[in-house]
């Protein structure tokens, strides 16, 4: 079986949660009708001191329910120019909402209310007005950088002060609060939604939980059932989900541990361009622009020695570890790194 580093969504769901699947009690969700899924959302509500929860396919789902909740057809949205609700959910918010992405640029994709600012439009009738901002922690494309319970709390002060929704994309929002020691209640606390993945970091095979007030969670079911996200028998993935909510956070250390030295190896290899200290979750970025080789043709090469990579770009990479990929993983991985930049010529 090959290294896979490519994303922490290849998991694949433990034997506790396959045979959680198999035990579970289903009923029909669109009834509302599916104990499981109930027992699922009631118990994220309450990690995450929310009013409410939902169940959503994805992340992308969560994501855009919430947009087109708090918007409304031609306002804007404010997203750090890597987000994932700007650049990998197919122009959704546009599709969907009728609403343009207003890209801002943050160093290491994490924005503050001195960035965000100059982006908000002016109260002025003949332009599109500013509706949501979006912030994501942890921020994939930046590496797994995290906002601090405190730059969350100051951004949405301002933010609200102007009369305006903040929304978390937190699809590895555990991974964040893992990193900084704290809860993710505490962390999410003053955005008015929160979307987090139950299929990334977490292990489960498939679903995102979507959190906010009791209305707004009401509208969020009728807007998913309009995308097609009306499940039936779900609680057979709704069992996976908690287990992976309830006892996968408390290994997310782990994963962490295993992206520092992954970092710390391969910056040893003088050809790539990686800095161990911005690592802080279990995300690295590997620039390549000094091997010679294109990202796609490096990535290639070691697949062909059993380690699977992502790319970012024609110079970048993007490594992710996850429950699958252990300690030997690590090393055997960074091995391969060397053998290609030592043995094969650009």
């Amino acid at each position: 079986m090959p290294i896979d580093l490519r994303s922490d969504t290849v998991t694949k769901p433990t034997a506790e949660m396959r045979a959680a699947m198999a035990a579970a009690e289903v009923g029909d969700d669109v009834y509302l009708e599916d104990p499981t899924v109930n027992r699922l959302q009631e118990r994220a509500a309450a990690i995450f001191q929310k009013e409410a929860a939902l169940f959503v396919p994805s992340g992308t789902m969560g994501n855009q329910i919430a947009v087109r909740l708090h918007t409304s057809p031609g306002q804007e949205v404010i997203t750090e120019e890597r987000g994932h609700i700007y650049n990998y959910e197919m122009a959704a918010m546009a599709a969907i909402s009728g609403v343009l992405a207003r890209p801002v640029y943050a160093p290491d994709g994490i924005l503050t209310w001195d960035a965000i600012r100059p982006a908000i439009r002016p109260k002025i009738y003949y332009r599109a007005q500013t509706g949501l901002v979006t912030l994501e922690n942890t921020h994939n494309m930046a590496g797994g950088t995290v906002y601090t319970r405190d730059q969350i709390e100051d951004i949405c002060k301002y933010i609200h002060a102007a009369g305006l929704p903040v929304h978390m994309d937190g699809a590895r929002i555990f991974n964040a609060a893992t990193t900084l020691g704290i809860d993710v209640a505490t962390l999410c606390r003053p955005c008015d939604s929160v979307m987090f993945c139950l299929s990334k970091g977490l292990a489960a095979p498939v679903g995102s939980m979507l959190l906010g007030s009791a209305g707004f969670i009401e509208r969020a079911r009728s807007v998913r059932k309009m995308l097609g996200g009306g499940m039936r028998q779900v609680g057979i993935l709704a069992a996976a989900g908690l287990i992976a909510l309830e006892k996968m956070p408390a290994r997310l250390c782990e994963d962490h541990e295993n992206a520092r030295t992954l970092a710390e190896l391969l910056a040893q290899i003088s050809s790539l361009d990686v800095d161990p200290s911005k690592v802080r979750t279990n995300i690295v970025i590997v620039g390549t622009a000094r091997t010679g080789f294109d990202s796609s043709k490096l990535a290639c090469l070691l697949k062909d020695r059993g380690v699977l990579v992502s790319t970012v770009d024609a110079i970048t990479l993007r490594l992710l570890t996850h429950l699958d990929v252990n300690r030997k993983d690590i090393l055997d991985s960074a091995g391969a790194f060397e053998d290609v930049l030592k043995t094969v010529k650009p």
